[in-house]
C-alpha cells in the first residue's frame, strides 16, 4: 500500500466501506457498554484489577516465562523461543519438515499475521489455510485484516459473494447462511487433509501451563481434532500469573471484544493428547515470539503490552470509524495499533510516526480498555519521541510562530483583540500554502475568545459574597 496519512486515506474511502465499519463498531460498543454496566456494579474497578494483573505479568516476565516453560514441558509440550519474525517462521517450517508435513490449517492468530507466516510457508512449498471465516475471506482476496477481532469489517456480503463466485465456491449468492455453508463445506476437506494445526493463544497460565483459546466458530477445535501436530504461536506478553486471573480476564475479553457474556468456545489446552484420549494431536509445540516485545518493555510505553486484543478501542475510536483499519498500514490498527505498531517495528518508526497523531486524544480508548491501558498518554509519548528524533510530520503546519506568539504576553493580548477578525476571514484565501492545505480539510469554529481577561478584572473588583 502506498504511503498515505490517515486523513488522506479516509477522504478516499468508499462510502459503503465507511458505513460498514461505522455501523458495526458503533453497535458492538453500545452492546458492550450495556452488558458491563448492567451486569457489574463497578466495571471500572474490574478494568483496574485486570490492568494490574497484566502489568504485573509483563514486568515480571523474567520470572514467569521460565515457569511457563517448565509447566508446559511437564505437560508434554515442546517449547521453542523465537526472537524475531524470521526465527518464528523458520521454527514452524522446521517442525513441519521434521514430520514430513506440507499442509496446515490455521486458527485466527494475530501473531501469525504479524510475522506473515502464511506467505512464508507458501514460498517454502507448504499450504497454510485460514479457517476463521473472516481470515479465510481475507486470504482468498489477498487482502489484509482491518480489525483485530473482525478482519473483514470493511467488507459487505455482496463483496464476499463475488469473491466466493470467483474462487469457484458456488454461483453468486449473498445470503449469509449460504456463504457460511459454502465455506464450511470447503474447509471440512482441508481439516481432514491437514498434517498440522496452528493456533495462537489468548492467555497462557504460568501456574498450570495451560493455553487458553477463545473463538466463536469452533474452527480451532477442528484444527486440532484431525491433525497429529499442534503448533501454538504465542507472544511472550500473553502470560498470566495464575489460573484464577482468567476469571476476570475472560469475562472482560468476551464483553469488550464481541459484546458476549463469554465467547462460544473457551478452550483450555494442557498439552498433547494423553494415552487415554482417542483423538487429538500427538505432538504439541509452543513457540514464544518476542519480535520486538522485549524492546517495547524497555520503553516508557511498556503498558501497551497489557493489550488482550479485544478491539474495544477500535470500536469506540472516532478516527478508526472514519478511516477503517487499512489506513494504519499495519497488522494492528486503531488506537492500540497507533502505539504498538511504531514500537514493534522500531526500524520503521519514521514511516509510522504519523500514526500516534491520528487521534483526537478524546480518551475514549482508555475508558473502554478492559486492562485500563492509558493509550492517550502513550500516544503523546510517541509524538514526543517523533519530535525528539526529528521525524517530519507531513501535512502539519509549522508551529514555531504559534509557540513564539503564545510565549509573549504582549503579542498574545494583541492577537486576542484581532482574533474576532477570524470570523470574517474566508478560509479559502489563506496566503500560506501549508496552512491552506490544512484549512481545506477543516472547518474553523466561530471565534469567541478575548473576553476572559475582562471578565476576570470585573470579578476581582466585586466584593466577596457573604
Amino acid at each position: 500500500m502506498r504511503f498515505q496519512q490517515i486523513d488522506q486515506f479516509a477522504a478516499e474511502l468508499k462510502a459503503d466501506t465507511r458505513a460498514s465499519v461505522y455501523q458495526s463498531t458503533k453497535t458492538t460498543h453500545e452492546k458492550r457498554t450495556k452488558l458491563l454496566f448492567d451486569q457489574f456494579t463497578d466495571p471500572n474497578r474490574l478494568r483496574e484489577i485486570a490492568g494490574e494483573i497484566k502489568q504485573h505479568a509483563i514486568e515480571n516476565l523474567d520470572t514467569y516465562l521460565p515457569r511457563v516453560e517448565e509447566k508446559l514441558k511437564a505437560n508434554g509440550a515442546q517449547v521453542h523461543w523465537a526472537a524475531t519474525a524470521q526465527s518464528a517462521c523458520e521454527t514452524v517450517l522446521r517442525i513441519m519438515r521434521a514430520r514430513g508435513a506440507t499442509k496446515m490449517v490455521k486458527a485466527k492468530t494475530m501473531v501469525s499475521e504479524e510475522i506473515e507466516l502464511a506467505h512464508f510457508l507458501e514460498k517454502n512449498g507448504c499450504e497454510a489455510v485460514e479457517t476463521d471465516l473472516g481470515e479465510f475471506i481475507i486470504q482468498i482476496d489477498h487482502d489484509h485484516p482491518s480489525h483485530i477481532v473482525r478482519p473483514i469489517i470493511h467488507k459487505n456480503r455482496r463483496e464476499i459473494a463475488t469473491s466466493f463466485e470467483r474462487e469457484g465456491l458456488g454461483a453468486y449468492n449473498d445470503d449469509p447462511e449460504t456463504i457460511t455453508r459454502r465455506a464450511r463445506h470447503f474447509l471440512r476437506h482441508k481439516y481432514l487433509a491437514a498434517d498440522v494445526g496452528l493456533t495462537g493463544a489468548n492467555f497462557v497460565s504460568a501456574e498450570s501451563g495451560r493455553i487458553v483459546l477463545v473463538t466463536n466458530e469452533g474452527n480451532s477445535r477442528f484444527c486440532l481434532a484431525a491433525t497429529k501436530c499442534h503448533i501454538a504461536l504465542v507472544g511472550i506478553e500473553k502470560i498470566v500469573p495464575r489460573d484464577r486471573d482468567l476469571g476476570i480476564l475472560l469475562n472482560l475479553l468476551g464483553r469488550s471484544g464481541t459484546a458476549q457474556d463469554l465467547t462460544v468456545y473457551t478452550e483450555f489446552i494442557g498439552g498433547p493428547k494423553s494415552a487415554a484420549q482417542p483423538d487429538g494431536p500427538e505432538e504439541m509445540h509452543v513457540i514464544f515470539v518476542d519480535n520486538g516485545r522485549t524492546d517495547v518493555l524497555a520503553t516508557e510505553c511498556r503498558d501497551i503490552l497489557r493489550c488482550i486484543r479485544c478491539g474495544a478501542c477500535l470500536n469506540v475510536c472516532p478516527v478508526y470509524r472514519q478511516a477503517s483499519g487499512h489506513a494504519y498500514r499495519s497488522v494492528y490498527p486503531g488506537p492500540v495499533g497507533a502505539v504498538l505498531s511504531p514500537l514493534l517495528a522500531a526500524e520503521k518508526f519514521p514511516a509510522l510516526a504519523d500514526l500516534p497523531k491520528a487521534s483526537s486524544l478524546c480518551g475514549a480508548c482508555n475508558e473502554v480498555c478492559p486492562v485500563n491501558i492509558p493509550i492517550p498518554d502513550l500516544l503523546l509519548r510517541l509524538r514526543n519521541k517523533a519530535k525528539e528524533e526529528g521525524v517530519p510530520s507531513p501535512g502539519t503546519p509549522p508551529m514555531g510562530a504559534w509557540a513564539l506568539l503564545a510565549s509573549q504576553p504582549t503579542a498574545w493580548k494583541a492577537s486576542l483583540v484581532g482574533g474576532k477578525l477570524m470570523n470574517h476571514l474566508p478560509t479559502k484565501m489563506i496566503p500560506v500554502p501549508a496552512l491552506q492545505a490544512w484549512a481545506d480539510k477543516r472547518e474553523l469554529p466561530r471565534w469567541r475568545g478575548g473576553e476572559f481577561r475582562k471578565w476576570m478584572k470585573a470579578r476581582a473588583k466585586k466584593p466577596p459574597s457573604p
